[in-house]
């Protein structure tokens, strides 16, 4: 009998001390876990003025409006016009032939004109603000000149001009390149380019 309730006595003992490891176990505060880490925030471009972006293949002509930058001098910066003859008159070297030359063979002109007993490695550089305006003749209900801009085809010309007149000639244009070059005659199409200085003409349909 005495084994019996020593027994029992044990089994109770054994199953209290269970339960209080269980409830020690439950009563646990995990470990704090470091934070995961996060992906980085992406890096925004930073918003300035738009970047002027030149053809260096562009040819300059007359009524082009230019912006010549000399590096460190300021007094040798501005803005200038391609004259009638095709000269660009600048500050200190004087008259710089422009016209027939491309922006990359002007801004090498003025660099080694500079460079002749003026500034030591000058650092030159030669943007168009204004291209020279387009000319457009003939049949269109407002001939006469134009502004440029880039992308014009015969058909916004057409369009700034106020149309076609009903006796125009659709199929056809004829286009005289402002370097002098003569006149060409073209099949119009919706994408036919214009290019500064060029004069466009429109005839006449047969009926």
């Amino acid at each position: 009998m005495k084994t019996l309730v020593a027994v029992a006595a044990w089994l109770l003992i054994a199953s209290a001390l269970a339960h209080g490891a269980a409830l020690a176990q439950a009563n646990v505060i995990p470990e704090a876990q470091p934070p995961a880490a996060t992906a980085a925030a992406p890096q925004l471009p930073v918003v300035g003025e738009p970047a002027v972006i030149q053809d260096a293949g562009y040819v300059l002509g007359s009524g082009d409006k230019i912006r010549v930058i000399t590096f460190g001098e300021e007094s040798l910066t501005g803005e200038f016009f391609v004259g009638s003859q095709g000269q660009v008159s600048l500050p200190l070297i004087g008259d710089i032939k422009a016209g027939g030359l491309t922006i990359a063979q002007f801004t090498d002109e003025v660099t080694h004109a500079l460079a002749n007993g003026f500034l030591k490695e000058p650092r030159v550089s030669v943007e168009v603000l204004d291209y020279r305006p387009f000319y457009i003749l003939g049949e269109v209900n407002k001939p006469g000149e134009y502004p440029f801009i880039n992308g014009l085809t015969v058909m916004n010309a057409v369009a700034t001009a106020g149309g076609f007149t009903y006796r125009a000639n659709t199929r056809t244009v004829f286009i005289k390149g402002g370097g002098g070059s003569g006149e060409r005659k073209i099949h119009l199409l919706s994408n036919t380019p214009v290019h500064p200085g060029d004069t466009i003409r429109i005839g006449e349909r047969f009926f």
